[in-house]
């Protein structure tokens, strides 16, 4: 599987550059691509946002708590909310309907689209969940894009480690609540689902109303094949 740095390409410019450093004090130590997830969940945003409200909050747009940093030229829309801690770098859009739940680092140019959510989670530059998305314990890579009720599962029913399949291994990734890690590039079409523990390297393409799990190679196309019949009713 790529290292960190070859799935997000952006990382230089990223709002909170600290998040992909090796070692940080007082966080798990990066040795697999999740334990970014580790320190989300431990309260890294926490620890590291810089409260501050340089960009626009919309008349009727909710912030809840006083630990959130909304960069310049980023728009809170009406009926948005945003709970903290939450870093939300330049340039982004928060729009009506989004619910920003806190625990997340949002890099500049991404979008938080109609209807979508989003809890402990990190867009790099330019990741979109633009409409009726669910991301919880993901990290999208920049250029991103799911398609409209694209959902990333977070959570199994029984409520285990998530355990996820690279090549011929199972690894117990020792988290609870993983959703997907999606580096630069991937598109996602509408009405997909990945399931937890679910890793596409950069450029991916993933069919809609697909429902995936395990990891993607880089460059990977995953399609549904239907089978559909067309029959003319005979009361015509």
């Amino acid at each position: 599987m790529l290292e960190i740095r070859e799935f997000f390409a952006r990382l230089p410019e990223f709002v909170c550059p600290e998040l992909f450093e090796t070692e940080v004090e007082g966080f798990a130590r990066l040795e697999n691509i999740w334990d970014i997830l580790r320190r989300i969940q431990a309260g890294f945003t926490a620890k590291f946002v810089k409260p501050a409200i340089l960009g626009t909050v919309e008349d009727g747009a909710f912030l809840r708590g006083n630990d959130i940093y909304l960069g310049k030229g980023s728009v809170v829309e009406a009926g948005a909310m945003v709970c903290g801690p939450a870093i939300i770098g330049e340039n982004v859009e928060i729009r009506h309907g989004a619910f920003v739940r806190g625990h997340v680092v949002i890099g500049n140019g991404a979008v938080i689209g109609h209807c979508s959510e989003t809890v402990r989670s990190v867009f790099l530059p330019g990741a979109k969940a633009p409409h009726f998305n669910y991301v919880g314990d993901s990290i999208l890579g920049s250029g991103v894009n799911l398609g409209a009720g694209t959902k990333l599962s977070n959570l199994k029913n029984d409520g285990s480690n998530v355990r996820t399949r690279i090549g011929e291994h199972v690894v117990d990734t020792g988290i609870r609540k993983f959703g997907a890690i999606l580096g630069d590039n991937c598109l996602l079409g509408c009405n997909s689902v990945t399931n937890p523990g679910t890793i596409m390297e950069p450029n991916c393409m993933l069919y809609p109303c697909a429902s995936v799990n395990g990891h993607f190679a880089a460059g990977s196309i995953v399609k549904l094949r239907q089978n559909l019949e067309t029959a003319i009713s005979q009361k015509l």
